[in-house]
């Protein structure tokens, strides 16, 4: 990971330009910008926290890992939220582990000045406790999606959270990454994205993945990417880049 000084905005991270801009202006001086590149860890479990992180072109997925070494997504974080919410909600660390789903970029503030501004209360703490329930139902529905839907549906899922925190059709993933953070078998993968390939809903080649049809896809999905969106978008606001690819 690199990082740099954060002297420019906007961030690109919706919930900090969500902020009045009394507390915007009082934060910039805490971010620095930082990259990371795919499949970087950005914590172990429970490994203490130095920082909390806005992505804005990164999304960052949080696995779960168990004793064997298997693996399965119960959230992700993109450019509408953050990566670190145990730095306010009472904790150091997590239980879990936080890995770079698509390489990108984000902010970053120390430990000590989240939760400063976050006993501030305000419009900051308001922000945060909203993302912090609306990632709640997000890893709730992923529990059930994975336990009753089929991989196809789940990869739909899987597809369209990431299409929406991303401002491009295309995701560097490979298949073995999709399979870790879905918790299936990497065969499993090859299969549901040959079937999503052969409706025209997605070109796959070589570690690259198109999204050729949303709309399609999201015929194609279960009811859990809508329960998601749709109570992201009731805490939040509408997404304007769902907003922008709903209207083509």
């Amino acid at each position: 990971m690199r990082t740099t000084a954060d002297t420019h905005g906007p961030t690109g991270n919706r919930l900090l330009a969500m902020l009045p801009g009394a507390e915007y202006e009082r934060i910039i001086p805490h971010l620095e910008r930082a990259s990371f590149s795919l499949g970087e860890v950005v914590y172990e479990s429970g490994g203490q926290m130095a920082h909390v992180y806005f992505p804005t072109t990164a999304i960052v997925s949080l696995l779960y890992v168990m004793e064997n070494g298997s693996s399965a997504e119960m959230g992700v974080a993109g450019n509408d939220g953050l990566v670190g919410i145990a730095l306010f909600m009472g904790g150091d660390s997590m239980p879990n582990r936080a890995v770079v789903q698509s390489a990108g970029e984000a902010v970053r503030m120390k430990a000590k000045v989240m939760q400063d501004e976050f006993k501030r209360g305000g419009e900051f703490q308001r922000l945060l406790l909203r993302y912090t329930q609306a990632l709640i139902t997000q890893m709730s529905q992923t529990a059930v999606c994975n336990r009753h839907h089929t991989v196809e549906q789940q990869l739909c899922r899987w597809l369209l959270l990431s299409r929406d925190r991303l401002d491009t059709d295309e995701l560097v993933m490979t298949q073995e990454l999709i399979a870790n953070m879905l918790g299936v078998r990497r065969e499993g993968v090859t299969v549901a994205a040959g079937r999503l390939q052969e409706q025209g809903l997605i070109s796959y080649v070589r570690g690259r993945i198109r999204v050729l049809d949303r709309r399609g896809l999201e015929r194609a999905v279960c009811e859990c990417y809508r329960v998601v969106r749709d109570e992201y978008e009731r805490l939040l606001g509408e997404n304007p880049s769902f907003k922008a690819e709903t209207l083509k």
